[in-house]
């Protein structure tokens, strides 16, 4: 694998890490003040965070990141409001089809389904992947699935919600994948999480405020708990490991990033067993180590395989 390759593999790894531990802070932080609330307010901080992060790299870096020109800050601005658009539709979908009925587990499976949904797009973009890499993304689905679902499968009126939710992530990394290459991406991050967190005000007033009324949503977060969720959340869920994603797409196959983002599913689990002395059945273990042997084959460059071949069919004309 090619050092700059292996670079981008380890920020996504780094990312599927960081939101997996996040889960655990969504769980208490969007049952306290509401998940609109929540979603809204840690995009704002994680857009907030990377303003400094642009000016020190525009000050400091061996590159000029500033757009220059009114086709680049076009560029910049309609790839935030897309990205920004999709993970706040996504995350929409997501908490509604759980309001209907859809249990946790069922909504994790069927939201890594992008891992499946990205490389057929891909196939119509004319992003082919290796046949090994297609071996790979099967694999992985069986280990989400033995992760995942504790119960046999059957489609409900939520799981349609869900469904549609891992549609829009998988849109969100093809949008990802497309503009990165072209734009700022600390830029592009911060503008995502300003877009998400806009969008999130009319479904937050709504839902959450109108209710209870202004003075008791403010109340709500005078628990020192929510803050640290919500910082931990916006700072590192969104502010670093999002720019780590659009970082580490940059050159990278949309269907090997998005194999190793959906390793976030194992990283939830751990970090409730760690965090939440969650315990961790036979079978939860046994998705672990599938999932993982998936996204380890699916690093190796196709040319060992086509080597193998070459091997092989010399080794036949010789004899």
């Amino acid at each position: 694998m090619k050092m700059k390759q292996m670079k981008q593999s380890m920020l996504l790894l780094l990312a599927a890490m960081i939101w997996g531990c996040a889960f655990v802070a969504q769980s208490t932080g969007g049952e306290a003040v509401g998940p609109y609330s929540f979603n809204g307010i840690r995009s704002f901080i994680g857009s907030l965070v990377l303003l400094p992060v642009i000016a020190l790299l525009d000050k400091y870096g061996d590159a000029n990141h500033k757009p220059s020109t009114k086709e680049e800050q076009r560029q910049l601005w309609l790839g935030g409001i897309c990205c920004g658009s999709c993970l706040f539709l996504a995350s929409t979908a997501q908490q509604l089809g759980l309001f209907l009925g859809t249990n946790a587990g069922k909504a994790g499976f069927i939201t890594a389904s992008y891992i499946l949904i990205v490389p057929i797009i891909g196939l119509f973009l004319h992003k082919k992947c290796a046949n090994h890499v297609w071996v790979c993304v099967f694999a992985a689905l069986l280990g989400l699935y033995l992760l995942c679902m504790t119960s046999g499968f059957t489609m409900e009126r939520g799981d349609v919600f869900v469904l549609s939710c891992a549609f829009l992530f998988s849109a969100q990394i093809m949008f990802v994948d497309y503009f990165a290459p072209k734009v700022d991406c600390v830029r592009l991050s911060s503008i995502e999480f300003l877009i998400t967190g806009l969008c999130s005000l009319i479904p937050m007033y709504l839902k959450e405020i109108r209710p209870i009324g202004f003075s008791a949503w403010i109340s709500l977060f005078f628990d020192g708990g929510v803050w640290v969720a919500l910082l931990y959340a916006g700072v590192l869920s969104c502010g670093v490991a999002y720019t780590f994603q659009v970082i580490g797409q940059r050159e990278l196959n949309p269907t090997l990033a998005s194999l190793l983002m959906s390793l976030e599913s194992v990283f939830s689990v751990i970090a409730g067993t760690i965090i939440l002395h969650e315990h961790m059945k036979p079978r939860e273990l046994m998705g672990c180590l599938v999932l993982f042997a998936a996204i380890i084959c699916s690093q190796i460059p196709a040319d060992v395989f086509r080597f193998k071949k070459r091997v092989r069919g010399n080794a036949k004309e010789a004899a």
